[in-house]
């Protein structure tokens, strides 16, 4: 039996996965586009899911940072191969509030804080040393003080408008079916594998 909502079936569907490994239940596959259309996908840390969407947290500039602001949609892919499931989610992606970005920032271990301050993620660096020496730096800076959050840092939330579960099946014949929001309400059907 389906659950009705997409978010509910997700949870039945993580809650199993988790109770069968000691992976890491955070890590999911986020794809992005640029504003001409050229993909990029990497592995992030979800931080964060209910009705609202799906949260991670990240360097604003970025590659996928700059995709985000020019083509604000994303996929994301679940694949727990234990439970023999993947989940895809697609939809549209906002900013989170500076307030929650700023909460979950401080939540971050020390070191964490310093390294997504002072990293110019994705850009070219000149050595191994030069990432080093500005967290260092950082370090004195902020001795004893909270550190601030960086302006080039924040979160995002993919708000769904599908989502595609996927079982594995004897023989391929997977079972698949994929939630579709329209006007507002979820619309359930199954697909072939």
């Amino acid at each position: 039996m389906l659950a009705a909502d997409p978010f509910q079936q997700f949870e039945i569907w993580h809650k199993a996965w988790r109770e069968m490994t000691t992976g890491d239940p955070t890590v999911v596959t986020l794809a992005t586009a640029s504003a001409g259309g050229e993909p990029s996908a990497r592995v992030v840390l979800l931080k964060g899911w209910g009705p609202e969407g799906f949260v991670f947290y990240t360097n604003r500039e970025s590659r996928k940072g700059r995709d985000l602001a020019d083509n604000p949609r994303a996929a994301l892919c679940f694949y727990w191969p234990e439970a023999g499931h993947q989940v895809r989610v697609r939809g549209t992606v906002a900013e989170v509030e500076r307030d929650i970005a700023r909460e979950y920032f401080h939540s971050r271990p020390r070191g964490s804080q310093l390294g997504g301050m002072v990293s110019q993620q994705s850009r070219p660096a000149a050595d191994d040393d030069q990432l080093a020496e500005a967290v260092r730096e950082a370090r004195l800076a902020f001795d004893g003080r909270e550190i601030p959050l960086p302006d080039h840092w924040g979160g995002y939330r993919i708000t769904p408008t599908a989502f595609e579960f996927w079982q594995n099946g004897l023989d391929r014949l997977h079972d698949r079916f994929q939630y579709r929001l329209e006007a507002g309400v979820w619309v359930m059907e199954r697909l072939q594998p």
